[in-house]
């Protein structure tokens, strides 16, 4: 794709405007690590709101729900959209809790809730298992699909590769990430999410146009659907038939096996919001346990609770505790669900089956299916868009990585160095040794992107890595027992037995004599092919069964302990003679939480589906919908907002 001048012109002044605001916050960032690490704790929800949106917009995911659509269709885009249900446990009680909390960072928590060297050292362990294996993982597949993007975009004839391209960015990146802390990270986010929107909403309004409109592309997808379903279903047959002697099936013969089993066999298939029950798989077949419905399943039914944000997730947390107040704690994460899931979801949706219709067949692309989205950039844009749209690519991969520098430095600063090594030393001290770090983590980052695989994959890897620790991170708010060997033997277990998993593919791949690539293979266990899903589910029983005999086995916290923690936080739940050492001075979080949690239900997944509906011009859901979307609002209006201190409003 050739840039012209005014491509070139955009991209040169946006860039320019990220390292400027860098500049221009520098000397306020400067004065200690709370207004490095949190702007001072002074920032409105719809700043910190869009700045969370943003963070979670980088320029893999795009790409990564391209290859969730391509792959099984649209319902496998619940993987994220699942996300919802414990974001509105963050809406609604772990806002305002973590806002109550007055830490610096997440993982100072621990040693207020938990005492001694057990908490001691799961802060240690977990802010360097975040910030270093969390952090790098993230940051390498988004460095990754970065440079993969701009591979497809420039092509051969751009005066600069790749390659230097992205080097200038994370240049700028950190450079702006260091000057000026949280405060640089989160003005640049939101002028970066409005960037990213506005050029996937022009691509994906341009794209459809170029295939003729939109039941033009549903007609197409389907003549494309049908006829790639049927060219790999006779290149299966085919392979079935020179392998039929064979003792054991080769990879290529497993693999294709697999992709025909989950690839929808019509348009209707892809843009369905749930997958249909396979009618000729018995329930509690081996087959059924890999179906696309039991995927499904698990996804809605045990991941949304299991994984290690349900009560917030780190850079979320960090947002939420620099919110002015409780109010704006609250609003921020309310709007970031709503953006996240029902504004940002669609444009990329589109784009997705947009690729399907102009390159139904992408397996030999370097890129496989996640070349979708460069490759309709490529085909459609013209001379000016095209720098909009590469610049809105620089824009969410900006506002990843600042994220993630900014964050993963507070962790090794906070609770690593200034908690372990170095308690006694200035505040200019810590701000200079926190913009050490995040060069180094920058630079190590870089490193490890050379070794992603699939972006899904890895997405995938790093939520299980935590699968089995979300009840845990629930419960020690609300109930006195849980202790810091209950958080530690949940964690520890996740992380062995998914590496287990990750092991146990490796070698299995390499016995057959397959080619291993991280995060991309599934491996077999009792017959039965285990891909994601299926681990999860072992993640959590083991890690449940570890974390109760961890909890019961030990000791509860001293009681001066759960009182400190108790009095400053007052969550409610099951702390009986706690609870009753402590005079009520804070509005209790969990009143009407069930009703606000449908509430929030309603209004976000209500939004999303209403777009849906509306641009695949079914009117009568459509219409439900949106009711659905208005209902859920009135409540949070009527029976949450307003019942606060005071009227939530961006001016306050």
């Amino acid at each position: 794709m050739q840039l012209s001048p005014l491509d070139w012109a955009i991209i040169v002044g946006y860039l320019a405007f990220a390292l400027g605001v860098g500049i221009y916050y520098s000397r306020r960032a400067g004065k200690d690590p709370e207004q490095y690490y949190l702007a001072g704790r002074s920032l409105p929800w719809w700043v910190l709101g869009t700045s969370m949106v943003a963070t979670t917009f980088a320029a893999d995911t795009p790409l990564a729900v391209t290859e969730l659509t391509r792959v099984k269709g649209l319902w496998e885009n619940w993987f994220w959209w699942n996300m919802l249900l414990y974001g509105m446990l963050s809406v609604f009680l772990f806002s305002r809790l973590w806002r109550r909390a007055n830490v610096l960072t997440e993982n100072e928590l621990l040693e207020l809730r938990y005492s001694g060297k057990p908490a001691a050292f799961l802060r240690f362990f977990k802010a360097g298992y975040f910030a270093l294996l969390f952090n790098f993982i993230v940051m390498g597949w988004v460095i990754g699909a970065m440079s993969s993007v701009l591979g497809v975009l420039l092509g051969d004839n751009s005066p600069i590769s790749e390659g230097y391209m992205v080097t200038g960015l994370v240049v700028i990146a950190v450079t702006y990430s260091w000057l000026s802390g949280f405060w640089g990270v989160v003005v640049t986010d939101v002028v970066q999410f409005v960037i990213a929107m506005i050029g996937s909403v022009a691509l994906a309004v341009i794209a459809v146009g170029h295939v003729g409109g939109m039941d033009s592309m549903m007609s197409k997808l389907d003549e494309s659907v049908v006829s790639q379903h049927q060219v790999l279903s006779d290149e299966l047959a085919e392979l079935q038939k020179q392998e039929s002697s064979a003792e054991t099936p080769s990879p290529e013969l497993l693999s294709l096996q697999a992709r025909v089993a989950q690839m929808p066999k019509n348009a209707a298939e892809v843009i369905s919001f749930v997958p249909r029950p396979t009618p000729d798989v018995k329930i509690g077949s081996k087959e059924f346990w890999n179906t696309p419905f039991f995927n499904f399943l698990v996804l809605m039914t045990v991941m949304w609770w299991s994984n290690h944000a349900t009560d917030g997730g780190g850079y979320l947390i960090q947002r939420t505790m620099a919110a002015k107040d409780e109010r704006h704690a609250l609003g921020a994460n309310l709007w970031y669900n709503f953006a996240l899931l029902a504004i940002r979801t669609w444009p990329w949706v589109v784009v997705a089956l947009v690729s399907m219709v102009l390159f139904p067949d992408l397996r030999a692309d370097s890129m496989g299916e996640q070349a979708g989205y460069p490759l309709v950039m490529k085909e459609v844009l013209g001379s000016g868009m095209r720098g909009l749209l590469i610049v809105s690519f620089l824009a969410a991969f900006m506002s990843t990585i600042d994220t993630h520098l900014n964050w993963g430095s507070s962790y090794l600063v906070h609770d690593i160095y200034r908690r372990f090594m170095a308690p006694d030393k200035s505040d200019g001290h810590y701000v200079s040794v926190g913009k050490m770090a995040t060069v180094g983590l920058m630079v190590t980052a870089a490193i490890l992107s050379t070794y992603m695989g699939s972006i899904e994959k890895a997405w995938k890897f790093v939520m299980a890595m935590g699968g089995g620790i979300g009840l845990v991170l629930i419960l020690r708010w609300f109930w006195w027992r849980i202790n810091a060997w209950t958080e530690i033997a949940a964690l520890a277990t996740s992380v062995i037995v998914t590496l287990g998993f990750e092991v146990l593919a490796a070698m299995q791949t390499r016995t057959v004599g397959g080619e291993y690539e991280l995060f991309a293979n599934d491996p077999e266990l009792f017959g039965i092919a285990f891909p994601f899903h299926l681990q999860l589910l072992v993640i959590v029983a083991c890690s449940i069964v570890a974390w109760l005999v961890a909890t019961f086995a030990t000791r509860p916290e001293p009681e001066e302990t759960l009182l400190n923690f108790y009095s400053r936080v007052q969550p409610g739940g099951w702390w009986g003679g706690i609870a009753e050492q402590v005079p009520v001075t804070m509005a209790p979080v969990a009143k009407g939480f069930i009703l606000n949690f449908g509430a929030g239900l309603f209004f976000v997944w209500g939004g999303m589906f209403c777009i849906g509906y509306v641009i695949f011009q079914k009117w009568v859901p459509a219409g439900i919908s949106f009711v659905a979307m208005v209902a859920g609002f009135g409540h949070i209006w009527f029976h949450c907002l307003r019942k606060l201190d005071a009227p939530l409003t961006s001016e306050n």
